[in-house]
């Protein structure tokens, strides 16, 4: 029988012998893997996002590709193509040859830096888990978990990902700028001749009996009830939405938010071996969840405002529910 905390424990101890820091980011990718989802990394260069990835990867024991997105970076070169193979008969026939996206784990590097018709093509893969190639379906091997990275800073060259697929991911998650103590650590670690040995911790009939668990993780009605009225809040009109989503807000999160925000609770409360989903589970998981759903009008970007402290504001006041 699989121990959640055990599981929990050990990835983040193996994890952190090569993160420095980072404990929640850590958990916020683990809870988003098991729940099926997929992530979003933004910061700065050299943060150790591509790291994260590979780190992952190893501990979970599962098949990775990374792929660098380019301006002209083809779907084709992600998703596979036909080719022409010719038999021991002489007989010449086309077979699919499967692109980088036919793996477990897939680092989508700079993710905003392919055109929009590359982007779709990840989109389908993401949200419906196969590919479709000369009119035919193929499914991706599960568990199937894309971790996209962006940089923030730089604009040139990059086509905005479009709100559906933002929507996508489950998880957009900010890596912050490490601190003193921190990047003293990073220093000593990082330019010695240590080597560091992972271990893998479950396989991948365990990760799918996992996610099906968390599935079955119950959770009352009052609080399903708090997380919908959590979505109305941030919807800048009906009879549901808050001051700030109304001043601030231009669009709202949708029912996918909804839904990754259940799931994810239940996840949380699963990993820290709770038997149900209380309200501070769901209120843990709204920043991750929420912050790329929404966008802010003129007057939110104008008053220096970003989506995490307008979320903060609504969840503040409906905490008392």
């Amino acid at each position: 029988m699989i121990d959640p905390q055990l599981v929990f424990k050990n990835i983040k101890k193996e994890a952190h012998k090569v993160i420095i820091g980072n404990d929640e980011l850590i958990e916020q990718v683990i809870i988003a893997f098991f729940c099926g989802g997929h992530v979003l990394l933004e910061g700065v260069p050299g943060l150790g996002k591509t790291l994260l990835v590979k780190t992952i990867s190893h501990i979970l024991n599962i098949k990775f590709n990374r792929i660098q997105f380019t301006p002209d970076l083809m779907p084709a070169d992600i998703i596979g193509t036909t080719v022409i193979h010719q038999l021991q008969s002489g007989e010449r026939v086309f077979r699919f040859q499967k692109g980088p996206l036919f793996a477990n784990l897939i680092l989508a590097d700079e993710i905003n830096r392919a055109t929009a018709k590359t982007q779709s093509a990840l989109l389908e893969a993401m949200g419906e888990g196969s590919i479709s190639v000369a009119g035919k379906s193929h499914h991706l091997q599960q568990p199937f978990f894309v971790m996209g990275t962006q940089n923030p800073l730089e604009m040139d060259g990059t086509y905005k990902l479009p709100e559906a697929q933002l929507d996508r991911f489950f998880f957009k998650i900010d890596l912050p700028f490490p601190d003193l103590d921190t990047l003293m650590k990073i220093v000593d670690t990082t330019t010695a001749n240590d080597t560091v040995e992972l271990f893998p911790v479950v396989d991948v009939p365990s990760i799918l009996e996992i996610r099906k668990n968390i599935r079955d993780v119950p959770i009352a009605s009052h609080l399903n009830e708090l997380a919908c009225k959590l979505v109305l809040a941030t919807q800048p009109s009906g009879d549901g939405a808050s001051a700030q989503a109304k001043k601030y807000v231009s669009f709202g999160v949708g029912p996918r938010g909804l839904q990754s925000l259940i799931l994810a609770a239940k996840a949380y409360a699963y990993f820290h071996g709770r038997l149900n989903v209380s309200k501070q589970d769901i209120l843990q998981m709204v920043l991750p969840t929420f912050r790329h759903r929404m966008a802010l009008n003129f007057e939110g970007e104008a008053e220096g405002l970003n989506t995490d402290l307008v979320l903060e504001k609504i969840t503040s006041q409906l905490e008392r529910l």
